[in-house]
Parts: C-alpha cells; sequence; structure tokens
C-alpha cells in the first residue's frame, strides 16, 4: 500500500512539474517596438541574437540577446567606434542598410551595406558583446542586405544585386546573386552567381527582391527573400533546390507572408510586412521575425518599421508564415517556457522607464552620425550634461544630441532641463525627431531680453524654424520640465515651472508631418536631448536630470495580452 502510495505521489509530482514547464509564453508583437528594421537572427545554443539597421544614427547596428524569442536585452552595438566608421555628412535615412548575423564555429559575422560609403562589408567578434572587428570590405559583392550562410565546411554570402548585364526590364528590376566566401580571409572566391532574376515570376515585373537569406532543411536549400519593396505591397516570398547554386524554383502559393491584401480600415493593422529570417524557437519549431509597421491611418506612422515575430508552418516542405490568419496578431501562444531577463528596458506591450545618467549611458540611446565624446558627461548629481555645439539637428553634422526611439503611437516623454541661456541663439531642450527637415523643439532661450520656452517646427531649408508658441519663465535660473506627449496623428507639448505642474504650451501638432509617408526615407521618430548655439561659438551648457518614457497603446488594453 505504502509503495502504491508513493508511486502515486511521484506521478502527480511529476504531472504538476509537466504542467509548470509547459506554461505558454505569450510573444507579443512587436517583438522590438519602435524604429528596429530589417531585423536579422542566429541561434547559439539555448541563445538567441538579432541585430537591425541603424542607417545614420549613431553607434550602429544594436545587438539584442534572448532565451526565449519574448525578453530582448541589448548587449552591444556593433558600430561603435569612429575607427569602424561614422556617416558625418550623410542624411539619416542613409547609412547603414539591412545587416545580417551568422555564427559558425565560436565566431560571429555581421555583413552590412553603408550605402553611400564603400558598399558592403564584414564585422567579426568571439563575444556577441564585442568588441567587434574593423570592417573589412567587399568591393565585389556589389549591392545591398548580404547574409552569410554555412553548409558543410563551405560558406557563402547572397544579396541583392543588379540585374543581368546591368539592364533592368522594368522599374524595380533587381536580382538574387551569390559568391562562395573564404571564410578565413573573409573575401570573396570565383565569380559570382544569379540565383533568383526578378522575383518570383519575371512576367509579372516583381519589384525589389531584397533582404535574401539561405536555409538547408532536409536536403532541400530554401532561398527567401522580401519582394515588392518596404511599403505596404512589402511580402516574403521562398524559393528552394536541392544543390546550393540552385536552380532554384519558387513556391507555388508565395507570398509566405504579406498583409497587402487586407482591408485598410481593420482595427490595429499591422502592415509592410516582409525582410524576414527563419529561426528554431525554444520547442524546437520554426519562428519568423520580420520588420512591420503599425500605422494610426492610412499608411501614416512615426515608429518606424519594427520587428515582429510570427511561428512558422511547413506544408510539404514549404515554410508558411503566420499560417491560418489573415493578420499578424498582436498575441502569439506557444508552448515554451518564458525567461526574463534582468536589468533590462521593456521592448514589447505597454512598458516605461527611467533613465537617470547617474554612470554611463544605455546602449540603446542614440546620437546623429558620429560621437563626440567631449561634448557631454554624466554624473549622479546633475544627469546628463551637454555643451552647446554651433551644429544644429538640421544640418548633416553631429549636434549636441541624444536620443530614444518613439515606441507606442501612445505616449509621452519628459526631461527636467536646467539651463540658463545667455544669447537667443542658445538653445535646449526636447526634440521629437523624424529627420533633418522633419521635427518639433520644445526648449529654453532667450527672446527680448528674457528667459522663454519656445516651440519650434522644422521648416525644411536647413536654416531657420518656424516659431509656433512662446511662453515666459518664471524663475529664470530654476530647472523646468518637458514633455511631448503623442497621441497617434498628433502631438502636444508642455512645461512645468513647477514639478508635476504641466502646463500646455500648444496641442494638436500635426503628427503625419513626421511620418515616414512625408519625410520619406526609412526611419523612424525619436525623441531627443538637445541643445545647440545655433551657427555661433558658445561655452554654455544645459543639463538634463532624467528621460523618462511611458508607452500605453490601446491595442495591448484591448488584446489583454501579458
Amino acid at each position: 500500500m505504502k509503495i502504491k502510495t508513493t508511486v502515486l505521489m511521484i506521478l502527480l509530482l511529476g504531472c504538476l512539474f509537466r504542467n509548470a514547464a509547459a506554461q505558454p509564453i505569450h510573444l507579443v508583437n512587436p517583438i522590438l517596438s519602435g524604429f528596429y528594421p530589417d531585423p536579422s537572427i542566429v541561434k547559439v545554443g539555448a541563445d538567441y541574437y538579432l541585430v537591425n539597421s541603424t542607417f545614420s544614427y549613431f553607434p550602429g547596428l544594436p545587438l539584442f540577446h534572448s532565451k526565449d524569442l519574448k525578453n530582448w536585452e541589448q548587449l552591444a552595438n556593433i558600430i561603435s567606434r569612429k575607427s569602424q566608421m561614422d556617416f558625418i555628412g550623410e542624411r539619416m535615412t542613409r547609412g547603414l542598410f539591412a545587416p545580417g548575423i551568422s555564427y559558425y564555429k565560436g565566431t560571429f559575422y555581421v555583413t552590412c551595406t553603408n550605402i553611400d560609403n564603400k558598399g558592403n562589408f564584414v564585422v567579426t567578434a568571439r563575444n556577441p558583446a564585442g568588441p567587434w572587428s574593423d570592417p573589412v570590405w567587399l568591393p565585389k559583392v556589389r549591392g545591398i542586405d548580404p547574409s552569410i550562410f554555412f553548409d558543410g565546411g563551405k560558406a557563402y554570402v547572397v544579396y541583392n544585386s543588379d540585374p543581368p548585364d546591368y539592364k533592368p526590364l522594368y522599374q524595380g528590376h533587381r536580382t538574387i546573386k551569390m559568391f562562395e566566401f573564404d571564410i578565413e580571409n573573409l573575401t570573396t572566391i570565383g565569380e559570382e552567381k544569379i540565383v533568383v532574376n526578378g522575383g518570383v515570376d519575371i512576367s509579372k515585373k516583381p519589384v525589389w527582391i531584397e533582404g535574401p537569406h539561405l536555409l538547408k532543411r532536409n536536403d532541400w536549400y530554401y532561398l527567401y527573400a522580401a519582394e515588392g519593396g518596404t511599403s505596404v505591397n512589402h511580402s516574403e516570398v521562398v524559393f528552394r533546390s536541392k544543390s546550393v547554386w540552385g536552380p532554384y524554383l519558387p513556391y507555388e502559393k508565395n507570398p509566405i507572408l504579406t498583409q497587402r491584401d487586407l482591408p485598410e480600415d481593420r482595427k490595429y493593422p499591422v502592415t509592410s510586412t516582409g525582410h524576414a529570417q527563419l529561426v528554431e524557437g525554444p520547442d524546437r519549431k520554426t519562428y519568423a521575425v520580420f520588420l512591420g509597421v503599425r500605422p494610426y491611418t492610412g499608411d501614416y506612422y512615426n515608429t518606424g518599421r519594427e520587428t515582429f515575430i510570427a511561428p512558422v508552418q511547413w506544408e510539404n516542405d514549404w515554410p508558411v508564415i503566420n499560417a491560418g490568419n489573415a493578420e499578424v496578431k498582436y498575441d502569439y501562444l506557444a508552448d515554451y517556457k518564458e525567461v526574463k531577463l534582468k536589468n533590462s528596458i521593456p521592448q514589447s506591450g505597454n512598458f516605461g522607464y527611467t533613465l537617470n545618467f547617474n554612470s554611463v549611458l544605455d546602449p540603446s540611446l542614440v546620437f546623429l552620425r558620429s560621437c563626440d565624446s567631449s561634448s557631454f558627461s554624466v554624473n549622479k548629481t546633475s544627469g546628463l550634461w551637454l555643451k552647446l555645439k554651433p551644429e544644429t539637428c538640421m544640418g548633416y553634422g553631429n549636434p549636441s544630441f541624444i536620443g530614444k526611439r518613439q515606441q507606442h503611437l501612445l505616449c509621452t516623454a519628459e526631461t527636467e532641463l536646467t539651463f540658463i541661456p545667455e544669447k537667443e541663439n542658445e538653445k535646449a531642450g526636447l526634440v521629437i525627431f523624424q529627420d533633418e527637415k522633419h521635427f518639433y523643439f520644445i526648449g529654453k532661450s532667450v527672446s527680448g531680453g528674457k528667459h522663454v520656452l519656445q516651440l519650434f517646427k522644422s521648416t525644411g531649408d536647413g536654416q531657420t524654424m518656424e516659431l509656433l508658441a512662446e511662453a515666459p519663465v518664471a524663475k529664470e535660473g530654476q530647472a523646468v520640465g518637458l514633455r511631448i506627449a503623442a497621441e497617434g496623428e498628433y502631438y502636444s507639448c508642455s512645461y512645468a515651472s513647477e514639478p508635476g505642474h504641466w502646463v500646455l504650451l500648444k496641442d494638436k501638432l500635426d503628427g503625419k508631418f513626421l511620418s515616414t509617408h512625408e519625410a520619406g526615407g526609412f526611419i523612424g521618430c525619436f525623441f531627443g536631448l538637445y541643445a545647440t548655439s545655433s551657427g555661433m561659438t558658445s561655452h554654455n551648457s544645459a543639463s538634463f536630470k532624467y528621460l523618462r518614457y511611458d508607452g500605453t497603446d490601446e491595442v495591448y488594453k484591448k488584446q489583454n495580452t501579458k
């Protein structure tokens, strides 16, 4: 009897442990909110590493780590030294396009394209947290979006390139080409070969086949890539072959991911999905990370292209992303254990945080084009000090600007500014920044010999700003709170002369003015701490006590995601 009772207790305990281990995880989209486009991912053991494009922001190419594909911590920035490269003189929407991350025998490899300077390159590291090597340039890889694939002791680099004989049959006609790659010397071998011409069906004039990756499964080589351009017609398509060199035949049910045929007026839409990469999850099932956007209306969005995830179903040895669902979901259930990470800023769902600038800067903070370490400092007493520089965020230089991504449609960013301007050209405050020609700036300055708070809108001429509102400063030497709130297609700006007593300076600012749709390019909005002497020499500085952010999107309340 005792033996039977003991056996029963063991079985019951076993069931309890199995049930605890099998509690489902909620994968909440986007898994990286805000401007984190062109994701590339690699699995190493039980760990996942993901990297994104950054264009002309510095440091470049953030590298994230996860154990569960849900909780992500930024370990490093791969381009973190000016000796590697910077982007002075380039527009914010240029710079670094579409990295690819891979791993082989103890070494991590990241390929990428510097679109206006030397083209494609590869960097390496033994530790993903860095340091990463200086770039090795790949002059024969002519195109964009390179990705390294390892197979049977050999390596290949696959990329988007020119049409055959550089003679396009139509606008947007591109190819996918491939070289064998010498992994020891980081150079191409032999001649390049076209493996896809045009896209799935060249008779239908497919455009912008790009972002290619290779995968081997069950003796098939899968080449999958984006097609249709990175806007609302974006999609992911797949080809396969028994040989790594092809011929690659397209899946008859392509595309394997798109949102372009769905009603525009659907609730909480996700659009422009594509640029995917497949990875094995902790449950040994296949998942895809890909870019998408969350417009507040039509094709208007300010948060940039973000990183999403969806399960992959294999149908007759073909991968289908988000199978059985027309719309990309904000919440997917997976049957494996969640692994939370300590001391990391949240990246998905609704969240808030405060950066206090007590020591080193958080790795998610960025500069425009380069980093001038002499222009800022941090300390526990006063926070972040920015020296006023002549450069402005309207130019193509490196102004005193430190930014953090807008990650929600509904959100607020605020800071406490201590600044005593001496002349009208001296200004410091908080900016919501899309690019050089599209931003709003609330700051402290001098007007008519008095200290004032001013709200400006960029004009697009690179020289001047339009004054939208102005208010006197009650106590000239006292710290003042500054706040910018995003409400979908609108922004509002407020200030607080006394802690917690916010006064609206102006609301209903046109958010579409800051959208990618109007500004063009490929980037999203940043909240920036900013100080400038507007083209003149100054020895003044401004202090920012903290940067506080809070995001409260309705979709996460409605969907009841966890």
